[in-house]
C-alpha cells in the first residue's frame, strides 16, 4: 500500500492474521458486527408501542391539519382583500410587517426550495400563505385583530384554543410520543376552534352527537357507523339518553323491553317531547309470547321475570300516552317474532337521523351487549368500481317498518 493510503489497524488477537501484529499508536480498532451486540429486531411489545404512538399521532395530525387549513382560509378571506390590491402576490409579506419579517422570509425561502425540487404538487399551494405554520397564522390574526373582530366574539377564546393545540403540534411535528391526555385536549381544542371559526360541517345530527374529524374523513370505510361501544353503560357516557332523545321530532324503537328509553328518559320528558310535536312508535316484544319465555331461559331468569318487566314498561308508556292531547301521535304495538335486535331510530326520516342498535346475545342482558351508533341522513358508501351502497341505518329502519307492519296495537 502506498504511503498516502489508508492503513486499517488489525483486529483483536485471536483472529487470523491478528496474533502478532501490534496496533499503531493513535489508531482506533474497528469493531466487527458480532462485537457490537446491537439488537435490531423489535419484539411484540415494541411493535405494540409504536403502533399506539402512530395511531395517536395520526389522529392528532388530522385535527391539526383541519385547523390549519381552516385558519389559513380565514386569514386569506379577511386580509387578502386589504393587502392584495396594493401589494399583489406579496400581500402576505406586507401583512406580516416588520415584526414578522423573519418568519415570513423563512416561509418565502421554503416555498422557493419546494418549487425547485418539485414538492408543490397542487398549484393552489404555490403561495406564501400555504407555508405558514399555526403559530404564524395566529400571529397574523393577533396583529390584525381589528380586522377579524367583526367575525368573532372573543379573541381570548381563539388564543386559548390555539395555546392548547401547541403541545400536540410540537409533539406530532417531531414524531415524539403523544399521551392520551394531550390527544384528548388537542381534540377538544380543535373541535372548539373549528366551531369558533365556522366549520361548516353541514351535518344536522352533529347537534345530537358531534361529528368527529376522523369519522368525517374515513367514514366511508365503516358505512354509517359512528362509534362502537362494549356495552350500554359506556354508550351512555358519550351519548346520554337526554342527548339522544331530547329534541327529537320522530322516534321509532323496537326491542324486548326498550329499557334505554323507558328507564332512562322520564315519563314527564316523554310527554313534553310528544306535546312538542314528536311522533313516537314503540314496538315491544309481546310479554305473553313464547319468545319471552325462551329469552328468560337463555338469561337464566326466573319464570315470568322478564315478561313482568316488559309488562311494566308497556304500562308506563300507556300512562304517558294517556296524558297526551293527541294519543294517536304516540303509538305502542307488540310483536310475537323472535327478537333479533333492539334499535332506537331518532329522526330516521330526515337528514339528521341517529340510531342506537344492539344485537341480542344468548347469555348477555341488553345492558351488557355491544352497541353500534349509526348516523343516518341518507349517507351512502361508494366503493371503487361499484354502485353506491346504503348504510346500516337504512337497513335497520326497513327492518323496523317490516316488523311494525306485522305487529298488533296495544289499546
Amino acid at each position: 500500500m502506498s504511503s498516502g493510503g489508508l492503513e486499517l489497524p488489525p483486529g483483536d488477537t485471536g483472529h487470523e492474521g491478528g496474533d502478532s501484529a501490534e496496533v499503531p499508536p493513535g489508531a482506533v480498532s474497528l469493531a466487527r458486527p458480532m462485537e457490537i451486540g446491537a439488537e435490531l429486531d423489535w419484539g411484540a411489545d415494541a411493535w405494540s408501542e409504536v403502533r399506539t404512538r402512530a395511531q395517536r399521532a395520526g389522529r392528532a395530525y388530522i385535527w391539526l391539519n383541519l385547523v390549519e387549513q381552516r385558519l389559513r382560509a380565514v386569514v386569506a378571506a379577511v386580509l387578502r382583500p386589504i393587502y392584495e390590491p396594493v401589494h399583489g402576490d406579496d400581500w402576505v409579506v406586507a401583512a406580516a410587517g416588520p415584526a414578522g419579517q423573519e418568519w415570513v422570509q423563512r416561509a418565502v425561502a421554503v416555498r422557493e426550495v419546494s418549487r425547485r425540487k418539485g414538492y408543490l404538487l397542487d398549484p393552489a399551494d404555490d403561495n406564501v400563505l400555504s407555508f405558514l405554520t399555526l403559530p404564524q397564522l395566529r400571529e397574523l390574526m393577533v396583529q390584525h385583530w381589528p380586522c377579524f373582530e367583526p367575525y368573532f366574539d372573543d379573541r381570548r377564546d381563539v388564543e386559548l384554543a390555539l395555546d392548547e393545540l401547541e403541545v400536540a403540534r410540537n409533539v406530532v411535528s417531531r414524531n415524539r410520543a403523544l399521551n392520551e391526555a394531550v390527544l384528548a385536549q388537542a381534540e377538544r381544542a380543535s373541535s372548539r376552534l373549528l366551531e369558533i371559526l365556522g366549520n361548516g360541517a353541514g351535518v344536522p345530527s352533529a347537534e345530537r352527537l358531534r361529528v368527529d374529524a376522523v369519522e368525517d374523513l374515513v367514514g366511508d370505510r365503516y358505512a354509517d357507523v359512528v362509534s362502537v361501544h362494549p356495552d350500554r353503560v359506556r354508550l351512555q357516557r358519550q351519548l346520554p339518553a337526554e342527548d339522544l332523545f331530547g329534541g327529537a321530532r320522530r322516534l321509532d324503537a323496537i326491542g324486548i323491553g326498550l329499557n334505554l328509553l323507558v328507564q332512562n328518559f322520564s315519563g314527564r320528558r316523554l310527554v313534553r317531547l310528544a306535546e312538542s310535536g314528536c311522533r313516537v312508535r314503540l314496538l315491544f316484544l309481546n310479554p305473553a309470547s313464547s319468545a319471552v319465555k325462551r329469552r328468560e331461559r337463555e338469561l337464566g331468569l326466573k319464570k315470568g321475570e322478564l315478561s313482568r318487566t316488559v309488562e311494566m314498561n308497556i304500562l308506563h308508556m300507556r300512562r304517558v300516552r294517556s296524558r297526551l292531547r293527541d294519543p294517536g301521535a304516540f303509538e305502542i304495538q307488540v310483536f310475537d317474532e323472535t327478537p333479533r335486535f333492539t334499535a332506537y331510530l331518532v329522526d330516521g326520516d330526515g337528514p339528521d337521523g341517529l340510531a342506537v342498535v344492539q344485537s341480542y346475545l344468548r347469555r348477555a342482558r341488553g345492558m351488557e351487549a355491544p352497541v353500534l351508533v349509526l348516523r343516518g341522513g341518507g349517507r351512502s358508501v361508494v366503493r371503487a368500481g361499484q354502485d353506491a351502497e346504503t348504510g346500516l341505518f337504512q337497513t335497520y329502519r326497513e327492518e323496523f317498518e317490516s316488523v311494525w307492519a306485522d305487529s298488533r296495537p296495544v289499546s
